[in-house]
């Protein structure tokens, strides 16, 4: 997926109604100002009550449910013919901001801004992005990257690609 189908769909969403936090990999190159790297998807984040919306939105532009392993009504990836992938994670929080279903994100973790291609992007704050890329196989870059940005500490686990 590159930069301007990330813009493209961004703006789509959002002048549709929805609220978009951007996740993975395009968050870590937002969050830094500028791509680092290549990327298979968009991973975005959207309370669970505009799921059904965002499902209608993207049936429209040709996206359909690509069924994973670890899908489910609030993790599940849309892809189109030209495999632009885009992977949705929801999550429903309470008055104060605290989860109380789907993925496990707080109104804390949705306060990250970034830039992808010039575009201003909400995102998920660096620490928990990088708490995120804890737990699993990922790419180190983006771990070693951000802490090195943001001042924060490298986690243990990613300890062996300090340099």
């Amino acid at each position: 997926m590159n930069a301007s189908d990330v813009v493209d769909l961004l703006d789509f969403l959002e002048l549709s109604g929805l609220d978009v936090h951007v996740d993975g990999g395009w968050a870590v190159d937002a969050l830094l100002g500028r791509q680092t790297r290549s990327h298979d998807d968009l991973d975005i984040a959207i309370p669970h009550s505009q799921v059904r919306l965002l499902r209608g939105l993207m049936a429209s532009r040709r996206f359909q449910e690509r069924p994973q392993a670890d899908s489910w009504e609030c993790n599940f990836v849309l892809a189109d013919a030209s495999d632009r992938r885009l992977d949705v994670h929801s999550y429903t929080l309470d008055a104060a901001g605290k989860n109380v279903s789907g993925i496990p994100y707080t109104a804390e973790r949705l306060t990250g801004t970034g830039v992808i291609a010039g575009r201003p992007v909400r995102c998920i704050d660096p620490v928990w992005l990088v708490k995120f890329h804890t737990g699993y196989r990922v790419d180190e870059r983006d771990v070693r990257l951000l802490c090195e940005r943001f001042g924060l500490p490298l986690p243990d686990e990613y300890s062996r690609f300090s340099s």
